[in-house]
């Protein structure tokens, strides 16, 4: 019994030494650098190998015993600004677009005003003008109206986020 537990002694000894070794021989590294890219290795993998070391930074441990739940309130609260931020962006520029979009269709109907000839159907193709123009900026405000609320929406949450 005393052989088989000096044995086991011994031979946790010996893997904690060679275990330890092959952990301090891993602070090494190769860079090559070939015509495919980049290739890094624990080996020197040719003749423009260059080594390098890693290096350990002093990581600051936060203790076992302190509160993590205000620090991911907190990042779950700059998370959600993030994104209020974000989709308030995206809904001024979806009221660019509008504006964008209704500036080239009313273009549209005044450029087709310009192309009539005769008095008869000027008169006609002006009021037909007249009221999709009319729709136009209907379609439009109402557009406006409801993004613009949106928005509303999305900074009032910002306002209680900060």
């Amino acid at each position: 019994m005393k052989i088989n537990t000096r044995f086991n002694l011994l031979s946790l000894l010996a893997f904690a030494f060679v275990f330890s070794q092959s952990i301090a021989a891993k602070t090494n590294y190769y860079k090559c650098i070939t015509d495919r890219g980049t290739v890094f290795s624990q080996f020197p993998c040719g003749s423009n190998a260059t080594e390098h070391k890693i290096k350990q930074t002093n990581v600051a441990f936060s203790d076992p015993n302190s509160n993590h739940v205000k620090t991911l309130n907190e990042l779950e609260r700059q998370q959600i600004v993030r994104n209020l931020n974000s989709t308030i962006r995206s809904k001024q520029h979806s009221l660019d677009i509008l504006s964008r979009d209704r500036d080239r269709a009313e273009f549209n109907q005044q450029q087709r005003l310009k192309r009539i000839l005769s008095d008869s159907e000027t008169k006609r193709i002006t009021k037909d003008i007249k009221k999709k123009l009319k729709a136009i900026n209907k379609r439009y405000l109402r557009d406006v109206k409801k993004v613009e609320k949106q928005i509303e929406k999305l900074e009032k949450k910002l306002k209680r986020y900060k």
